[in-house]
């Protein structure tokens, strides 16, 4: 499963996990941590604190939680050429279906019924994609995250590259009393 999704996404890290903690001194143990037993190379892993929340700072933060913007554009076209082929196939599959049926409106205007269903199975494939490559699940990683900067809080971000890796991340957060907040 893993291996069509990185086909159906551009980005190397798929899941995004953070770890919300109260004190400083704990994400940065929980950091070091992660470095150490979860496999994860330093570019990896990025420490946000309550000062990353300032407006000032705002593409530093959205940097340290969506660190491949050219990733996240191969996403964006991805998504939209394949979940958009798949629809067209779903509709040529449903207007071979309907025309072996002997379907009245199909089988009286063959040509005008391949367009529409074809047509509406590539816009719905394509507004798919599109829903696909807005990412709806790492808006509650990010909100959250937010939250807890602006609360005074500091948050340990992974992007691990592999299920492994994201399992490995849980358990060091899970083991340091934090909040675990993660996507995919």
């Amino acid at each position: 499963m893993g291996y069509l999704l990185q086909g159906l996404f551009g980005e190397r890290s798929l899941t995004k996990v953070a770890g919300l903690f109260a004190q400083q001194s704990q994400a940065e143990t929980s950091m070091a941590q992660m470095l150490r037993i979860g496999g994860l190379q330093a570019g990896q892993v990025r420490l946000l604190g309550p000062q990353d929340a300032r407006a000032s700072r705002r593409d530093l933060f959205a940097r340290s939680l969506e660190p491949e913007p050219r990733g996240i554009a191969r996403t964006f076209f991805q998504t939209h050429i394949v979940v958009g082929a798949a629809g067209a196939v779903a509709g040529l599959a449903l207007f071979a279906w309907f025309y072996n049926a002997g379907h009245p409106m199909i089988v009286s205007s063959p040509l005008l019924a391949f367009i529409a269903l074809v047509g509406f199975g590539t816009t719905f494939g394509m507004l798919g994609g599109g829903l696909l490559s807005m990412r709806p699940d790492h808006v509650l990683l990010i909100t959250k995250v937010r939250s807890a900067l602006r609360h005074n809080h500091w948050a340990v971000v992974a992007h691990p590259t592999s299920a492994e890796q994201a399992a490995r991340v849980k358990e060091v957060l899970q083991g340091h009393s934090a909040e675990v907040v993660s996507t995919l």
